[in-house]
């Protein structure tokens, strides 16, 4: 296995508005041998998340940025093939959590855990409902939210890894549930495969006068993931009381100039709105709580989920941009090696 070399992308230049070629330089290297206590770990899925883009910057965020000479930081599901670790074994398939975009990943044994496999359930829900984009869903609607039986529940976003997974966490609570996308094809999915009440495709209606139309009553709850005007557009017509998880701000990650506030700030204190801005892995040790309601109501057929997949490693960074195009349905992974049969 020594003899084998390893391909890592390594952060070269941090990127100015999208990421362009030559910000990123995947690097060929020798694979050094196990430590004690260590396993080595061939990627299958490499996980694509808007968190991706923030790391390449040097912005002030919950993770420190990833350092110019660098490997990307990035989590994704992996089979181990080497291991001088008790707990796990050549085969096994591992989350790797916060590693490198690598073929290979050397990680401590402690850090990992085999998943388990569910009848019925592929591998690639480990990279959605059964991952970090799942516990994000869960965890930010139901420990931040907290929905109640006839609310209403606007999600932006809507159609991707965690938007759509909100919507219909908020319809198994009972919620009237309204979602924004960018286009025909995934407003279809999500009222005729996940269920919601309405859909809005913000890339051909007036945002606004859909949500007066599907939201009569206004908007209890809104899960943010997007910013800019469509937040705006939202917050202007949210109900006393309301909640506001806010999960991301993808409309302004590529920004090159600060990016303006809401302008419905002062809506905020008129309605008594509760707004809290909250990262996953805040909830990581409640991630088997969450994991095990999932995996319940995937079994029960309650939840659909969609896995965008790209194949080929060194596509990795040029896929990136389909988040911040919005092209992407579900969750975004690129397909590094084959699963085990």
């Amino acid at each position: 296995m020594t003899n084998e070399m390893n391909r890592t992308w390594v952060l070269r230049k941090r990127p100015v508005g999208d990421l362009k070629p030559g910000d990123l330089e995947l690097v060929e290297s020798a694979l050094e041998p196990l430590g004690e206590g260590q396993v080595r770990a061939k990627t299958i899925y490499l996980s694509l998340d808007p968190t991706n883009r923030i790391w390449m910057s040097d912005m002030d965020a919950y993770l420190p940025p990833v350092q110019i000479g660098d490997p990307m930081r990035g989590g994704g599901l992996s089979i181990v093939t080497e291991s001088r670790f008790d707990g796990l074994a050549p085969g096994d398939i591992v989350n790797t959590g916060l590693a490198s975009w690598a073929i290979y990943n050397t990680l401590p044994g402690a850090s990992l855990a085999k998943l388990p496999r569910l009848p019925g359930v592929p591998l690639t829900a480990y990279m959605g409902p059964l991952g970090a984009t799942g516990m994000t869903a869960y965890f930010g609607l139901m420990d931040i939210a907290k929905p109640k039986a006839g609310e209403t529940v606007v999600v932006s976003a809507a159609a991707g890894a965690v938007g759509s997974m909100v919507g219909q966490i908020a319809k198994i609570q009972g919620c009237r549930v309204v979602g924004i996308a960018g286009g025909a094809e995934k407003c279809r999915w999500l009222t005729e495969v996940a269920g919601f009440d309405a859909a809005i495709d913000y890339k051909s209606e007036d945002v606004g006068a859909a949500l007066d139309r599907h939201c009569p009553n206004g908007i209890d709850i809104n899960f943010e993931n997007v910013g800019g005007k469509i937040m705006d557009t939202v917050m202007a017509r949210l109900n006393d009381f309301s909640r506001m998880p806010l999960c991301g701000l993808i409309s302004t990650y590529n920004d090159t100039a600060p990016t303006p506030g809401p302008y419905n700030f002062a809506n905020l204190l008129m309605r008594r709105t509760l707004v809290k801005g909250f990262i996953v892995i805040d909830y990581f040790p409640r991630f088997p709580e969450g994991i095990q309601q999932m995996a319940m109501w995937l079994m029960e057929g309650k939840l659909k989920f969609e896995t965008d997949i790209v194949e080929g490693f060194e596509n990795a960074p040029a896929s990136l941009s389909r988040l911040f195009e919005g092209k992407n349905l579900g969750k975004l992974v690129v397909k590094v090696s084959d699963e085990p049969a």
